[in-house]
């Protein structure tokens, strides 16, 4: 009998299946966003109709009312499109920054060996969008060169939804890769937005900021219960951070990493000693999230997709909106840019290693994953704004080239992954074969015996 492969030279499984906890807590994840992607591409619709009509005036009056026109002292008179862009989207920035802090903590982002590949293929699929973009504009006399992020950002929840119509038995491995690359994704658009898309910095508000950042983290560990000081305390970090320049989603960014992912060891929710060794149980970070995500999916990406995505399109020459340079950049960053840098940098990391791709997943099916990830929108729109200003000329452009690369990035992923979803369902069938009726699919037990 031959001599069983070292654990050191066994070659590293890309997209394999993750443990059974870590499989029903994705679930119940994607099975959120994607509820959440339908309603965020209803609110799409629903502004992009609207903004077409007869009464377009309408809508551009509702997103241009000011509802608290004396909060100019505290940088507050904002209108109801920027309240849904800086207010509802700090609570989407909440859900990922407690998102983050559990994926490098207790999920598959703490092993470096697993981490390599979304974070390998995260950077791929931002640096090639930019690329393509800065390559457009240069090409057209650098115009529109701020806009150079906007194509680099994936959005979950529209290419969630997306996958459940046209492959919803797509095999774990995959739908998990592309959160967590969704995730490690948003971590560098936050990055992008701090270090690139600030105006008018002013420091004493940011050091500011940091006084209710500690008292939350403080509260959250040692008393969890005291919602009613955690949301004042939230929402002052929150104005700290918006009069500071920063854009104030950050601060949801920064509220979220604070919430101890692990119980301690005296089993409390957030107890102190947060995620060191010995500690056992689920923490407050995922019951906040559990908690949280429903609002942000259900409520705050919709409510922001609504007022970003109401372009008109009234008596505006189509020819010369394809041809902007902005538009062109845009579309050919989302399309040819993400799944380049997606699937490139997969292929490299695969071929320059010893890491081969799971038994049940092909390159083509990653081929098509890496066109899904170019369906942008929530937080391609958010830098389009900060980029040339909400309402301009420029911003109209990229709400009309992010529709329109998503809508072909959508396209074109779902021609390769329906080829493949009769084959995922008979290989979704045999893996959940329970015959022995304990609650844990047969093939859990099987690699775990």
């Amino acid at each position: 009998m031959a001599d069983p492969v070292p654990t050191s030279r066994r070659p590293e499984r890309l997209l394999a299946r993750r443990s059974w906890p870590e499989a029903r807590f994705l679930a119940d994840v994607l099975r959120t966003e994607t509820v959440g992607g339908g309603l965020l591409l209803l609110g799409a619709v629903i502004a992009l109709i609207w903004a077409n009509s007869p009464w377009r005036a309408a809508y551009a009056a509702l997103s241009d009312w000011v509802p608290w026109p004396g909060g100019a002292p505290l940088h507050l008179d904002l209108d109801l499109a920027t309240w849904a862009a800086d207010g509802l989207l700090a609570i989407f920035f909440f859900v990922v920054g407690l998102e983050l802090k559990r994926e490098f903590v207790a999920g598959d982002l703490r092993d470096p060996r697993r981490a390599a590949l979304p974070v390998v293929a995260a950077l791929g699929g931002m640096a090639l969008p930019a690329l393509c973009y800065v390559a457009v504009a240069l090409a057209a006399g650098g115009a529109g060169l701020r806009g150079w992020a906007i194509p680099t950002a994936t959005d979950i929840a529209f290419a969630l939804a997306v996958l459940a119509v046209v492959s919803s038995h797509l095999p774990q491995g995959l739908r998990a890769f592309l959160l967590t690359l969704a995730v490690v994704d948003d971590l560098f658009a936050i990055i992008i937005i701090a270090v690139f898309y600030t105006a008018d910095f002013h420091v004493l508000p940011l050091l500011g900021a940091l006084v209710p950042i500690a008292v939350f983290a403080l509260l959250v560990r040692r008393r969890p219960t005291w919602w009613w000081a955690l949301l004042p305390l939230a929402g002052l970090a929150w104005g700290l951070v918006h009069a500071s320049g920063v854009h104030a989603t950050v601060a949801g960014v920064l509220l979220g990493f604070t919430v101890p992912v692990l119980a301690g060891r005296g089993g409390g929710p957030g107890a102190a000693g947060d995620d060191g060794p010995g500690t056992a149980g689920p923490g407050l970070a995922e019951r906040l999230e559990h908690r949280w995500r429903p609002v942000s999916a259900g409520l705050a990406v919709p409510v922001f997709a609504f007022f970003a995505a109401g372009v008109s399109l009234v008596d505006v020459d189509l020819a010369s909106v394809l041809t902007d340079p902005v538009v062109l950049g845009v579309v050919a960053g989302l399309v040819l840019g993400k799944t380049i840098g997606v699937f490139g940098s997969t292929f490299l990391l695969a071929r320059f290693t010893r890491a081969e791709l799971d038994e049940d997943i092909t390159w083509a099916d990653l081929f098509g994953l890496a066109l899904l990830a170019g369906i942008g929108f929530t937080v391609s729109l958010l830098i389009g704004e900060l980029a040339f200003g909400a309402g301009s000329p420029e911003d109209d452009r990229v709400k009309a080239a992010v529709l329109l690369g998503s809508m072909v990035s959508a396209a074109l992923a779902s021609g390769v992954l329906l080829r493949r979803n009769r084959v995922y369902r008979r290989i979704t069938e045999r893996e959940s074969r329970d015959s022995d009726g304990d609650g844990v699919p047969d093939v859990y037990q099987e690699e775990s015996a």
